[in-house]
Order: structure tokens, then C-alpha cells, then sequence
């Protein structure tokens, strides 16, 4: 079997969108590919702004395009960088993964290399927060 047909599903589509990242001022490159319950992939890269706390991160991209289409939820994610190890949410972004997926969905974060880590939504933030929180409102 040749890499190709043993790489991960999500590979290609999260490493080709990592490539139009807008990352000018800290030149690190992140894509994301999430798929969805119907089984559409969509990717998001990050989108860097020169007032920092403005730009937006890969995942938050990918699961805005999917929410633009009109779907809600999300059963699988892919995050890629050009890092020693596995690159890992952003807290933010763990927290907009829970929204639209479940705890045992899988994600998978990865190199440029080839090394991946695979993880679940649960297991990348624990304890949190979500509608139920907010029943007595």
C-alpha cells in the first residue's frame, strides 16, 4: 500500500487549504478540514490580522463555512501545521468544536511530517461548558 492510500481522509484537504493561510506577521500556516454529518468536507485556514485578537483561526473556518452551508454538526476534524509536534486547539477553538460535535468525535491533529496524534473532542477539553449550563435561564 503506498502513503497515499493509508494517509488520513482529511489530510489532503486541510494540508492544501494550510497553503492559503494568511499568517504575514507569524508565518505559521494552520489548516483545518472538519466533515460533516452528511459527509461534506469543509476546510478553514488561519486568517492572520495585523491587530492580533482580530485574526481567526483554521478550525473556526472550516466549521464557519460548514455553518454558511447550513449544516450544524460536525462528525470528524483534521488540524495540520508545519510544527515538531502535533498542533493543538486553541482553547477557543476546542470550546466551537464542542458546539457542533460530540465528545467521542474524533480529531486528529498533525504535522507537516506525517506524525499524527489522534484525540476526541472530550478528551480536548474536559468539563465543558454547553446549553445545559444554561437551563435555569
Amino acid at each position: 500500500m503506498s502513503a497515499s492510500e493509508t494517509a488520513h481522509p482529511l489530510r489532503d484537504p486541510a494540508a492544501k487549504v494550510r497553503e492559503n493561510a494568511h499568517a504575514p506577521y507569524s508565518n505559521f500556516k494552520v489548516g483545518a478540514a472538519i466533515r460533516a454529518k452528511s459527509g461534506t468536507v469543509y476546510v478553514g485556514c488561519n486568517v492572520e490580522n495585523v491587530a492580533y485578537p482580530e485574526g481567526t483561526c483554521a478550525e473556526a473556518g472550516a466549521i464557519a463555512a460548514m455553518v454558511a452551508a447550513g449544516e450544524k454538526e460536525l462528525i470528524e476534524a483534521y488540524v495540520i501545521a508545519d510544527c515538531p509536534s502535533p498542533v493543538p486547539p486553541c482553547g477557543g477553538c476546542r470550546q466551537k468544536l464542542k458546539e457542533f460535535g460530540a465528545t467521542d468525535v474524533a480529531v486528529t491533529l498533525a504535522t507537516t511530517d506525517g506524525v499524527e496524534f489522534k484525540t476526541t473532542i472530550g478528551d480536548l477539553l474536559p468539563g465543558a461548558f454547553d446549553a445545559g449550563h444554561m437551563e435555569r435561564s
